[in-house]
């Protein structure tokens, strides 16, 4: 597995090695000792799959308790895939890091816990699995703004976004809650 750096420190893309013949192809998503040895250490406890149509644009989504730090990655189509540090004290606090997934790419992003998050999919749909360090816990749940200008994300859109009503009422991040 090799670990890319992206413009954020923490966040980092994952390039598994894939072993393919004429058969198919066969790669490890997640072993425990090989993420250790890149210095990701965690604990994860769910896993979610979820798929969306061209145009959808899920988040940010971050949980401001029970922070989730997530393992993503693209399993049928292609997303432009966005973390977002809401980390106060972080040198990188509002900065963004983006980066395309796809099934073709297998290509994976590793999004620690005070991070925010979000997609577009970019293809006619896509599957995207994520496994979390924590348990979706609603309650804590924050939508950061998507098209916040003091966020500066080079979305790649096609026309207006598909989103839902909590994305649409996030909050830009001079009003967001954020870690500490």
């Amino acid at each position: 597995m090799q670990k890319i750096a992206t413009n954020l420190p923490d966040v980092f893309v994952l390039e598994p090695k894939v072993f393919g013949d004429a058969r198919g192809f066969f790669l490890v998503s997640y072993n425990r000792q090989t993420f250790a040895n890149l210095g990701i250490e965690a604990d994860f406890v769910q896993d979610n799959h979820s798929c969306s149509t061209n145009g959808v644009l899920r988040g940010l989504h971050y949980q401001i308790r029970q922070p989730q730090g997530k393992l993503v990655r693209v399993v049928a189509g292609e997303v432009f895939d966005v973390a977002v540090d809401l980390r106060k004290g972080s040198p990188s606090f509002g900065q963004s890091a983006g980066m395309v997934l796809s099934a073709e790419n297998k290509r994976m992003a590793w999004i620690p816990p005070g991070f925010a998050h979000g997609f577009y999919v970019l293809s006619e749909t896509a599957e995207f699995l994520y496994k979390t360090t924590d348990y979706y816990a609603p309650e804590h749940e924050r939508s950061l703004l998507w098209n916040d200008p003091a966020l500066n994300i080079n979305w790649p859109l096609t026309g207006e976004p598909v989103l839902s009503e909590k994305d649409r009422l996030g909050l830009p991040l001079s009003q967001a809650d954020v870690f500490e």
